[in-house]
């Protein structure tokens, strides 16, 4: 069972709305998008103990492999952590679901193999802060596995995109933002960047401001 490592609200987010919209459009996006594919990519060949931030509804647990022995998932929105729940229970490993937020995870100090944020890092409130919890909680030499959406295409749709998250845009969709550059906050929090790929989802189809992804690895230094 996790350790808190201090005082973390239950309900870090509350997106009710948001949430319920969510589960059912990602749901979709297994197939319509090609998700399911990805969440195969994201999380193939992972072993040990891992921790997953925003866990979401769980859509990621029937895709880890056999070779993982736990699953600590955290997940701050009362209704998809309810979801999550869920999916654990239908999992082929060990999922344990709790709640927290990023930038406080209530768990102890290199405890895990690897980390997964997987959409995620578009909606923390403090990103430096959420990477620096990321890095606290992994072993020296642990393992990072990211897909995450941002910043993307010509001068035209980053201009778009930023006016989207100064505007509308982190109000109706729970926080998230288009314009955050995740492989480049994963670098200046310190993380060594391994090989990775840009992804545009969907893959066929009209190109959105949400479209930009990029699916990857990386890792905490082992010397710290």
């Amino acid at each position: 069972m996790p350790l808190r490592s201090g005082k973390t609200p239950r309900d870090a987010v509350h997106h009710p709305l948001f949430a319920r919209c969510y589960a059912r459009a990602s749901v979709a996006a297994e197939t319509r998008m090609g998700m399911g594919r990805i969440r195969g990519r994201l999380l193939g060949g992972l072993s040990g103990r891992v921790i997953e931030i925003g866990a979401g509804n769980g859509l990621n647990f029937a895709h880890y492999p056999g070779t993982v022995a736990e699953v600590v998932a955290i997940e701050p929105e009362r209704r998809l952590r309810h979801l999550a729940v869920e999916a654990a229970l239908r999992a082929e490993v060990p999922v344990d679901v709790v709640p927290g937020a990023a930038e406080a995870l209530p768990v102890k100090s290199e405890g895990f193999d690897a980390a997964v944020v997987s959409l995620v890092l578009c909606s923390v409130r403090d990103v430096p802060r959420a990477l620096g919890e990321l890095r606290r909680v992994l072993r020296p030499g642990g393992e990072v596995r990211f897909f995450e959406h941002g910043r993307g295409g010509g001068r035209a749709m980053a201009f778009t995109q930023h006016a989207l998250d100064r505007t509308v845009w982190p109000l109706l969709s729970g926080g998230c933002h288009v314009a955050r550059e995740p492989v480049r906050a994963l670098r200046d929090a310190g993380f060594e960047l391994g090989p990775y790929r840009r992804v545009l989802m969907p893959e066929q189809g009209p190109t959105l401001p949400t479209s930009y992804c990029v699916l990857g690895t990386a890792w905490r230094p082992a010397g710290g």
